[in-house]
């Protein structure tokens, strides 16, 4: 596998970039990261930055985490830190915790055939990777040639064995070694490449991009728990509606929501495709404001039509509306987590946003003012915009919810007169708050 790995991205020395020479500078570097960086030094450590924190400093980017690399094995970083934590079976990782930043240090790994201790393979994945060498062995155990570059705290130089600093100037992502390979070791990296690509904005490589449409299938041996770190990844990164459409083109998305994959197959007057586009959008806008996002509200919108669609069914077998809604979702979420997992406390959100939906019709007696100190009000409520961009035909109710929440001081006590729930007041009585739409629900 090395061979094979080594045969298609090789540079017999690798490019050392003096400091002089790059743009990487430790003023921009987390002060917590390079605390680890010299202390594994001081200790006769190797230790460098590597991955997305150089390849976000080289395209002047500021790096949302910094990842370490050294030859100390995990216990000997823990030695070294009181303040770290060891994790994981299937990838060893050393966490060293500095109030709420994690600076994760990963030992070099090296290949191995699976009869190594520490490494197991089976049908060409990779199902525990703790196999260790030296960075000339880890680097082959990258992923794409711009996440292959180290940051060397000795001479704060940049060590570029793939001609990873080539790509990243052309704006192209590359696997390194065999795609097929490389893909079958660990399926996720399909997933990666579509993430990387939406979120740098870069071309795929003809030779990476050719097995994607191929091996979708692979993602079905992957834990649930673990694509749904993915899937977080994947939507809130910023790039949420890119992600989706490349997702889509490459045929990977039925993967991860195959109830929601049936219904865009299927779909009328475009109204489940509209309704995932607005969501994802609302979400990268969000994001980009540095305002909070979660997954309820994200999956409330990647479920609603399968949701919606089985709770019709059900009405029509003779179910009452609360009662269909409760048990459709019962059962979409049950199908869901077989693929990606929903963790229990957002699942339970993501069903009040939807059983709230008919709630928001009651706006009539006490009901309102009741409802607008439910704890998902406010996410059902920006559900219910995203249903009217969508082409839903509840823009009305929209209108007088917005209204009532900016006219209005919410009083459970206080009833709504009947003629109120019809039309709207001319002017506001008190000074209105600022009411946005969000994809976050929370």
């Amino acid at each position: 596998m090395e061979e094979d790995i080594s045969r298609q991205v090789t540079i017999s020395d690798p490019i050392i970039i003096p400091r002089a020479e790059h743009t990487i500078s430790r003023s921009v570097i987390s002060q917590n990261a390079l605390k680890v960086l010299y202390r594994l030094k001081e200790a006769g450590y190797q230790a460098s930055l590597v991955g997305g924190c150089v390849r976000d400093m080289l395209l002047g980017r500021e790096p949302k985490d910094f990842d370490v690399t050294t030859n100390a094995r995990p216990e000997e970083v823990k030695a070294l830190f009181r303040n770290c934590r060891l994790i994981g079976r299937r990838f060893r990782l050393a966490h060293v915790h500095f109030g709420r930043e994690i600076i994760e240090v990963a030992t070099f790994r090296a290949q191995h055939t699976g009869d190594e201790e520490g490494g197991v393979i089976e049908d060409g994945m990779i199902l525990r990777d703790n196999v260790y060498g030296t960075i000339e062995d880890d680097v082959w155990r990258r992923d794409f040639t711009v996440n292959a570059l180290y940051y060397n705290i000795e001479d704060f130089s940049v060590i570029d064995y793939t001609n990873g600093v080539e790509d990243l100037k052309a704006g192209v992502l590359r696997l390194i070694g065999s795609p097929l390979l490389r893909y079958k070791e660990d399926p996720v990296r399909m997933l990666r490449v579509v993430r990387f690509a939406s979120k740098l904005g870069f071309r795929i490589d003809p030779d990476t991009e050719a097995p994607l449409g191929e091996l979708g299938y692979l993602l079905a041996e992957i834990p649930p728990a673990r694509l749904y770190e993915e899937v977080l990844k994947l939507f809130l990164g910023g790039s949420a509606v890119q992600t989706f459409e490349l997702l889509r083109h490459y045929d990977l998305f039925k993967y991860l929501f195959p109830q929601t994959d049936r219904c865009l197959a299927k779909q009328e007057g475009g109204f489940p495709f509209t309704l995932l586009i607005h969501a994802l959008t609302n979400t990268d806008e969000r994001i980009s404001q540095d305002k909070p996002v979660t997954p309820s509200f994200l999956y409330a919108a990647m479920l609603w039509q399968p949701m919606h669609e089985l709770a019709q069914q059900l009405q029509e077998d003779g179910m009452t509306e609360l009662q269909a809604i409760h048990a459709a979702s019962r059962e979409v979420t049950s199908e869901q987590i077989k693929h990606v997992i929903l963790p229990r406390r957002f699942g339970m959100h993501m069903r009040e946003i939807w059983m709230l939906q008919p709630r928001l019709r009651r706006i009539t007696g006490k009901r309102p003012s009741r409802l607008v100190h439910h704890p998902r009000f406010r996410a059902a409520y920006d559900f219910l915009l995203l249903r009217a961009q969508a082409g839903e035909d509840v823009q009305d109710l929209c209108d007088w919810w917005t209204e009532f929440q900016l006219t209005v001081e919410p009083d459970p006590q206080q009833d709504i007169p009947a003629a109120r729930a019809k039309k709207r007041s001319r002017r506001p009585r008190r000074k209105p708050r600022t009411v946005h739409a969000s994809s976050s629900g929370e």
